[in-house]
């Protein structure tokens, strides 16, 4: 399936409502416009598997200029608005974009990041001036017919870095008809009941993997995306009773917000209209995860996966009150855990999890993080340490760069972490190593207070107290500090680097 079948279907539908505006773009629209801006992709010389990048908002561009791209058979790199100019600059060269087009409010950001690159041709979706040309306007003078030459392309996306600097994540660019069937579709129709008939709300930044992919996912099938410009707990219970909406996607620290939303809040919006709430990005405390499935009723989805989709795991509400904690059975690729020389290890150990027969990718010019990404038999890890259990069933542990040693035991930040977000003065928590010179390392929980707390030391033994009653004392932080907000990104991701960074002497 794929948009222009929509457009010829139901060409005045909905393909995108933005929530804060109301603004809708039919199937029509959507359509035309994408045809119009692949012809032009075209008349700037942009060949099958030539990569172009994007600094959007969440706003119709997204859609408009992504289809095209897709139709066209190009690598869209999607590029995080929260960046440095720094780092839109190195992504702009490490993916060898051949052109750079822009939402009008980073302007001045694009502009800078642009310093370096003074030959790329760039362009602002409205609004031309002496450096961006004026995409629309352009696009506009093209048909609104498809190109003779329509290939399927697909994104070539940077993670986040939250180890390190962003990767790109280079899959190979599909073969056959634009149309063709993706994980995500087959996901959407056999495990969520996504059809035409869905209405379905986007909580995070389009410029991730999953939000982006997600979207334009529903949109090959039909549906409607509302689009969230920025996501607020109470507006998003709003958007639900107001537009019907029957599918969701949100991550673990959106459940956190709404569940410290006050009872009479939460409970004057009517939910009834949703059949399926899917979420991912990083497990899910299992107290917040039996909260939500008691307030939502057992229509929570939750799969693990990464940029890389080198493998997906996925399990439904009733699976997951089976089997708290877990992620769920392998729904693409096979499933392995590995001792750190290779060795499959038996049911219930833990080890580093690992995927056979997915999708390939590379990480774009660095041969080493993809060598290290892969096995002598191929098969690939997103880095994450787990086990499975006999039934199948991925527990996820952390990722193998934030455990901590401590006195030459394994500690994993995660479990901690679930804990602590639990505790009504604890808005978000972070638990990371520092330092020690007798023990190797520490472990230091670093706390944003729930509003109106006073984080004071007397808090921080409260919640020690709490973790020691909970977890033993190895997994206790042996000091806990406090910070108006932590370092995470749009989609919910701790980026744990510029933690570490900060503590690391």
């Amino acid at each position: 399936m794929h948009p222009a079948e929509h457009a010829i279907r139901c060409p005045d539908k909905a393909a995108v409502v933005m929530a804060g505006s109301g603004d809708r773009l039919t199937y029509r629209l959507l359509d035309e416009r994408s045809n119009a801006s692949a012809w032009h992709l075209r008349a700037l010389g942009l060949r099958r598997g030539d990569v172009v990048a994007t600094l959007f908002a969440n706003a119709p561009e997204v859609f408009v200029f992504g289809w095209a791209a897709q139709r066209a058979g190009l690598y869209q790199t999607a590029i995080s608005n929260k960046l440095s100019a720094r780092d839109i600059g190195y992504i702009l060269a490490d993916s060898g974009a051949k052109l750079l087009v822009i939402s009008p409010a980073y302007r001045d950001l694009a502009r800078q990041a642009l310093a370096e690159h003074p030959d790329l041709p760039a362009f602002v979706w409205e609004g031309g001036d002496d450096r961006f040309r004026d995409w629309s306007a352009a696009a506009a003078q093209n048909s609104v017919t498809p190109i003779a030459d329509e290939s399927a392309g697909t994104d070539l996306l940077y993670s986040s870095g939250t180890t390190g600097r962003p990767k790109g994540v280079m899959p190979a660019l599909p073969d056959g008809p634009i149309a063709h069937e993706t994980p995500l579709t087959r996901m959407g129709t056999g495990l969520y009941g996504m059809g035409a008939e869905m209405v379905y709300l986007s909580t995070s930044p389009l410029y991730h993997a999953a939000p982006l992919r997600w979207a334009m996912t529903v949109q090959r099938l039909g549906g409607t995306v509302i689009v969230m410009e920025r996501f607020d707990p109470e507006e998003t219970l709003a958007l639900i009773e107001r537009h019907r909406v029957t599918h969701a996607t949100f991550v673990p620290t959106h459940f956190v917000r709404m569940l410290k939303l006050p009872v009479e809040v939460r409970s004057r919006y009517d939910l009834t209209s949703l059949r399926a709430v899917i979420h991912a990005a990083a497990p899910c405390p299992v107290p917040v995860k039996h909260a939500m499935i008691e307030w939502f009723g057992p229509i929570l989805h939750e799969y693990y996966s990464g940029t890389e989709t080198c493998g997906i795991t996925a399990l439904s509400s009733e699976e997951w009150l089976r089997k708290p904690g877990s992620v769920g059975r392998a729904v693409l690729g096979t499933l392995h855990v590995t001792d750190d020389d290779g060795n499959e290890l038996p049911v219930g150990a833990t080890g580093n999890v690992y995927f056979s027969d997915g999708p390939a990718f590379r990480y774009l010019n660095d041969p080493e993080k993809t060598a290290a990404a892969h096995d002598h038999r191929g098969w690939a890890t997103l880095g994450d340490i787990g086990h499975v259990d006999a039934d199948g069933y991925l527990f996820l542990s952390d990722r193998k760069s934030f455990m901590i040693i401590s006195g030459g035991v394994n500690i994993y930040p995660q479990e901690i972490e679930n804990l602590l977000v639990t505790h009504p003065a604890v808005a978000d928590v972070a638990v990371i190593g520092v330092p020690c010179e007798e023990m190797g390392e520490m472990v230091l929980a670093v706390v944003q207070p729930a509003p109106g707390i006073v984080a004071d030391p007397a808090l921080g033994e409260e919640l020690r107290a709490f973790a020691r009653r909970e977890l033993g004392g190895v997994k206790t932080p042996k000091r806990v500090d406090f910070v108006s907000d932590l370092p995470r990104e749009p989609t919910g991701k701790l980026v744990k680097r510029k933690l570490q960074e900060r503590y690391a002497s």
